[in-house]
């Protein structure tokens, strides 16, 4: 069954394209045509594995028919003893394969005090085992970016607890979640090279910003328009007078720059002096072009 027209409401277009996942929203469609979700795989050829991490992708944005219940850890988190990761070791043949390969990405021996954060992780959150695996590299890959040697296990742990809170419990749903993040680090990258920002990392109230605006999904074009406009206004980089530009534009649905050239015609946001009209905008830009 399809629908002659498929309405896709700004929201759930800006939650998929910060996803870049091209499966994602073509098995969106699909579902909002009206057809069953699961038939999705073959309708669309798809394959399993791709029709996995599209599903997956779906569910991690909210954009799944069916919310996926997600386990609620209440109350104070189990201690583990050195006894109790003895006879994990000597009971579960999972579990001590698990321990030798993460050692090996660790590239270093675990102490007793890490067995029992990794044991945690298996037993209380009850994440599969080539989860976490894959949980290990990703934490060890992103401590590269940050030129660190290797994470520390409570940062693994941190990192595990955020995982099982969003429902990943499967390689298909940690590789989605993987794609978005790797992405989103994209975004935040083309963000810095508009706002000529070299030789330095953005500090964690820049982060939040950048992260933010790529959440609502704007392109690079957009954000060079909102850096011009905040130049002119305030003599600079203005991280909360930008902010404020562009909550404006999210919030009345401006997201291609021929939208805000037509639409956003009033002063940017209060707060700075030497405010300029759009016409102003317009006139500066003929001079710098006609220079």
């Amino acid at each position: 069954m399809y629908m002659d027209e498929v309405k896709i409401s700004g929201d759930h277009m800006h939650k998929l394209l910060s996803a870049a996942s091209g499966d994602a929203a073509l098995l969106y469609l699909y579902i909002a045509a009206g057809n069953i979700p699961e038939d999705g795989e073959k309708a669309l050829n798809l394959g399993s594995t791709r029709y996995a991490c599209a599903a997956a992708t779906l569910r991690q944005l909210g954009l799944w028919p069916e919310k996926k219940n997600t386990p609620i850890f209440s109350g104070e988190k189990p201690r583990y003893s050195e006894k109790d990761v003895l006879i994990a070791m000597e009971q579960s043949g999972d579990f001590k394969a698990l321990y030798g390969e993460v050692q090996r990405l660790m590239g270093r021996t675990l102490n007793t005090e890490e067995l029992k954060i990794l044991l945690g992780i298996v037993n209380y959150l009850g994440m599969p085992m080539e989860v976490i695996s894959v949980l290990f590299c990703y934490c060890k890959d992103r401590a590269r970016q940050k030129n660190l040697r290797t994470p520390s296990l409570r940062s693994i742990e941190k990192e595990a607890y955020a995982w099982a809170e969003q429902g990943i419990d499967s390689i298909e749903e940690a590789a989605a979640y993987i794609q978005r993040q790797n992405f989103r680090q994209s975004q935040v990258g083309k963000i810095m090279e508009t706002l000529q920002i070299r030789g330095r990392k953005l500090t964690p109230a820049e982060a939040k910003y950048a992260q933010q605006w790529v959440e609502w999904g704007f392109q690079p074009d957009v954000i060079a328009i909102a850096y011009e406009r905040t130049c002119i206004n305030t003599g600079g980089l203005n991280w909360p007078y930008m902010n404020r530009i562009l909550t404006r534009w999210h919030e009345n649905g401006l997201m291609r720059p021929e939208e805000i050239q037509r639409k956003d015609v009033k002063p940017a946001p209060k707060g700075a002096k030497g405010e300029l009209a759009e016409d102003d905008y317009a006139a500066i830009r003929r001079l710098l072009q006609e220079d």
